[in-house]
């Protein structure tokens, strides 16, 4: 990549930061915010379903339907590799994924990324941090997506429990709380 790209690049990481940044303290509260959704909520219900209906591209450029989801218990989050509580978060997901994916048994969960960044980015961040539960390219549409579930700014990270029955049980705005969110899943 020569260096007028590069530095194209990390301008428009820089500006969309400096954007979601004004954003988040404009329009939220400050510190992780946890929600709970009823479980007959009906937009929530309808955010999901439109999750499903989605196909999105995997790190490698395959399309892939959402709707392999459906049915099983989901953490969705929706991140970028420019926002900072993200890639903190980040490993410590992973291996909450591959501890569940190493129980012999049937999954209880399943986890995905939604990634608000370029393919390449996400793709060499993945690479570098070891990253292995599926990722998929969202774009700013993935943003629309995550307001849907409640997320009016777009802030990230972003973080969504959609139970089997494909009802959003929980939302997470913010760098998530480990200890909560293995209570959240326990009790699904």
């Amino acid at each position: 990549m020569n260096k007028k790209k590069l530095a194209a690049f990390a301008a428009v990481a820089v500006l969309f930061g400096a954007l979601g940044a004004y954003l988040g303290v404009k329009k939220q509260p400050q510190g992780p915010v946890t929600t709970a959704m009823a479980p007959t909520g009906g937009a929530a219900h309808s955010a999901a379903t439109n999750l499903y209906a989605q196909s999105l591209n995997d790190l490698a450029g395959k399309t892939e339907s959402l709707d392999k989801w459906k049915g099983r218990p989901l953490l969705v989050n929706f991140w970028a590799t420019w926002c900072a509580p993200c890639v903190q978060e980040m490993p410590e997901l992973s291996a909450l994924a591959n501890e569940e994916a190493k129980t012999g048994e049937q999954r209880r969960f399943n986890v995905i990324g939604i990634g608000i960044d370029s393919p390449s980015a996400m793709s060499e961040f993945a690479t570098k941090h070891n990253i292995k539960y599926p990722l998929y390219v969202g774009g700013m549409g993935g943003t629309e997506l995550s307001r849907g579930f409640g997320n009016p700014s777009g802030g990230l990270p972003f973080t969504v429990l959609i139970g089997a029955d494909g009802q959003v049980k929980k939302t997470y705005l913010g760098k998530l709380k480990f200890d909560e969110l293995k209570a959240d899943l326990a009790a699904l």
